[in-house]
């Protein structure tokens, strides 16, 4: 990665630093919304790979965030002469990740579009070829539900935190399920950063299996 892209990372593990501090202090007036909670860096540079190495180029992320996980797609994006659509309802955290994507010189290969994912889902386009989905984990079935049918041959699915919060583990094995159930879907759980499940549809590579 270039120098623009390291650097803001450095600006993000400095913020995850701070961050961590505050919670073990559990400094007032600060509510789970103001903390980054990133994928981390072991899962942002498989994200990274699998982008780059799938040749994606419609990459969906449900879940902006603070943009820590847009800026590994958007690295991979501009490799393969993709583009990333980010969702969040949060206007505020997307203009914290669009800064970072500026300093990075990322910023043209990612589109951030606010509003619930649900409706903004179905007003995609087909031929989407990787997905990060990383939001409230009690939609994660019905955020499936709407992008399945938008997937293209071969397409790669990553949800993030199906291992940990040990809260949220309930609604990533209703996630497991769902994603197992589908005919087109092959998928596994790998047990990097938080706990990630990693999907495939099927596609050309898999004629004469």
């Amino acid at each position: 990665m270039d120098q623009a892209v390291t650097q803001v990372f450095d600006l993000y593990r400095e913020r995850m630093a701070r961050e961590a501090e505050q919670m073990r202090n559990r400094t007032p007036g600060l509510t789970i919304d103001d903390f980054l909670l990133a994928v981390g860096p072991h899962t942002g540079a498989l994200l990274n790979t699998l982008v780059k190495d799938a040749g994606a180029k419609r990459i969906l992320e449900i879940g902006s965030s603070y943009g820590y996980s847009t800026v590994w797609l958007a690295e991979a994006a501009r490799a393969t002469g993709g583009k990333v659509v980010s969702l969040d309802v949060a206007a505020k955290k997307q203009a914290y990740g669009r800064e970072m994507l500026e300093k990075a010189g990322l910023s043209a290969f990612v589109e951030f579009r606010t509003g619930d994912a649900l409706e903004l889902i179905p007003q995609l386009e087909h031929g989407i070829d990787f997905v990060l989905l990383d939001c409230w984990k009690d939609v994660y079935v019905p955020c499936l539900e709407r992008f399945h049918p938008k997937l293209a041959p071969g397409a790669v699915v990553v949800a993030d935190n199906m291992i940990q919060p040990a809260n949220a583990r309930q609604d990533a094995l209703a996630y497991r399920r769902a994603v197992r159930g589908k005919p087109d879907m092959t998928s596994v759980l790998l047990s990097v950063g938080s706990g990630i499940e990693v999907s495939r549809k099927a596609g050309p590579l898999d004629d004469g299996l």
